[in-house]
């Protein structure tokens, strides 16, 4: 544990990736192969599940430091992040520990399984054993709230150096529904195992947003399409057996069960990168239909009914079993096409139409009619382009339509949490019904820390009342916000909600009488719902 406390103190420490992929690298040269499988999981977003409750744990702190309640509370308040504030609380251990980290994870697994009392009894031998470093990160294991600033790309580029491996084959080797429970340093990372590829996706392509058209050059060496406002995912044919994976590594082929029938239609060794949309009369759903089924593990027939999907494909990347990512755009897309058109029109498969355009003036004319057809905009993509891995700038761009826009007024104020423990920055917005101000939409995002503090100052000073850790305060502030899209919602006072809602600026030089109106908002979701 102490080596991989020192392994986060490195990195934690310092914002260069040089710096971080180092530390990765000397970590991965000398460290037990299970507490390596066990840092590749941590960081790759596959920790232990939450073992006990942050109540259970804060109650438990208090009483081991000899504190009031309330003054962890205040403390925690402060902080801002339970494990750092019982890691500072907290007497110094009384005695050392050596064990490794796999040890703690297995221990914290245990502890799973007791009883209060005994969890109990376990977790403060666990704090009394570990000084502060590692105290705070056998805590953050033990609530599942481990996170690290380090990107699956930083640390396949550590196993590279340490390993000698391509770095590439490593990103791959990655993907999947792999845990340290189901497989070994070994098979992982250095030995070659053909049934592990099976159900394996492969690194995601992404894009940049666009900001200079006539950046990319002649418009005949690129290819258009929409960019449709649904889920990413790579639809997986191999043994016949399918698999569904989010951009997030999420495994969804049980939430979208209608899609099973594929395997009847796609041949073996098939894969897709396309978007799961809900869609019906061959028309594109707007995402709050699709959002019903997100985070359903099973599916109710009302519910395939009434938001039913299909599998929008962008791209192949694996053609009758073999990796064809190397392949142009071109050609990878001709390849799609025969394979869709082979499929019946009852399948629920189609090919992303593309965009025919002849020079950028007509382009930017088809963009104009993204919100007609449910899309975000649009999707450029040089045709000689290879399928890379990650964010690559340079041949794939996003160019979304402009954010919708209103003004709205601040009315209630909540701390952020982190390192904007100390500021107000998640904000409550409201528009004007009448002489009334009805809340509809909250954003914590868009601003600078500047503003945020200056803010955070206002707020202390003009507050109402307090519910928790929210306070009402004076309506004074307009802020102008942007939103990607706006749907209908009976479970919100103003019947709207606003779809990715950040602030665009503070408007300073706008009365509160002039921000924007209810009916406003009814008229856009009249438009653009």
């Amino acid at each position: 544990m102490k080596d991989f406390a020192a392994l986060y103190a490195r990195i934690d420490e310092s914002t260069k990736t040089t710096v971080k992929v180092a530390a990765l690298a000397d970590y991965f040269r000398t460290a037990p192969d299970d507490d390596k499988l066990w840092t590749a999981a941590l960081f790759t977003g596959r920790r232990p599940k939450r073992t006990i409750t942050a109540t259970r744990l804060r109650d438990w702190a208090a009483e081991r430091a000899g504190i009031p309640l309330w003054l962890f509370e205040e403390s925690y308040g402060i902080v801002g992040d339970l494990a750092e504030t019982i890691s500072l609380t907290l007497p110094p251990a009384t005695h050392a520990s050596d064990l490794p980290l796999t040890h703690w994870i297995m221990e914290i697994r245990r502890l799973s399984a007791l009883d209060d009392a005994a969890r109990k009894a376990g977790i403060l031998r666990a704090w009394d054993s570990l000084p502060g470093s590692e105290r705070y990160l056998f805590t953050k294991l033990l609530t599942g709230s481990f996170r690290v600033g380090v990107s699956a790309k930083l640390m396949t580029r550590a196993l590279a150096q340490a390993t000698g491996g391509d770095e590439a084959n490593l990103t791959h080797r990655l993907m999947g529904g792999w845990t340290p429970d189901t497989t070994t340093w070994s098979d992982l990372i250095e030995t070659t195992d053909p049934s592990a590829d099976l159900s394996r996706p492969y690194p995601f392509y992404l894009a940049y947003g666009l900001e200079d058209l006539a950046a990319l050059g002649p418009a005949t060496d690129w290819s258009a399409e929409w960019k449709w406002d649904g889920i990413r995912g790579q639809f997986i044919l191999r043994g016949g057996e399918h698999h569904l994976w989010s951009r997030g590594e999420d495994l969804m082929t049980d939430r979208f069960p209608e899609l099973a029938q594929l395997r009847d239609f796609l041949p073996d060794g098939t894969v897709i990168d396309g978007e799961v949309l809900a869609f019906r009369d061959e028309t594109p759903l707007s995402f709050n239909t699709l959002q019903a089924r997100i985070g359903r593990k099973t599916v109710p027939k009302k519910l395939l009914t009434d938001a039913p999907v299909i599998l929008m494909a962008y791209d192949l990347l694996e053609d009758a079993g073999t990796d064809i990512r190397a392949l142009p755009f071109a050609d990878r897309r001709a390849r799609l096409t025969q394979i869709i058109a082979a499929t019946p029109d009852t399948a629920p498969l189609r090919l992303s139409p593309g965009v025919t355009f002849s020079d950028w003036d007509r382009l930017t004319a088809a963009r104009a009619t993204s919100r007609e057809r449910n899309a975000e905009g649009l999707m450029l993509k040089r045709l000689d382009s290879p399928y890379l891995a990650g964010r690559k700038k340079g041949d794939w761009w996003k160019w979304k339509v402009d954010p919708l826009t209103i003004d709205a007024v601040m009315i209630y104020a909540q701390q952020g949490s982190g390192r904007r423990a100390n500021l107000f920055t998640d904000y409550t917005f409201a528009v004007w019904d009448g002489d009334a101000l009805v809340p509809f939409t909250k954003a914590y995002s868009g601003l600078t820390d500047a503003e945020f503090r200056q803010i955070t100052a206002w707020v202390r000073k003009n507050t109402l009342q307090k519910f928790g850790p929210v306070r009402q305060v004076t309506p004074q502030h307009v802020f102008e916000l942007a939103f990607e899209g706006i749907q209908a919602s009976p479970r919100h006072k103003s019947g709207v909600a606003l779809r990715f809602p950040r602030m665009l600026r503070w408007r300073h030089d706008k009365p509160l009488a002039e921000a924007n109106t209810l009916d406003d908002l009814r008229a856009m979701l009249a438009a653009h719902g």
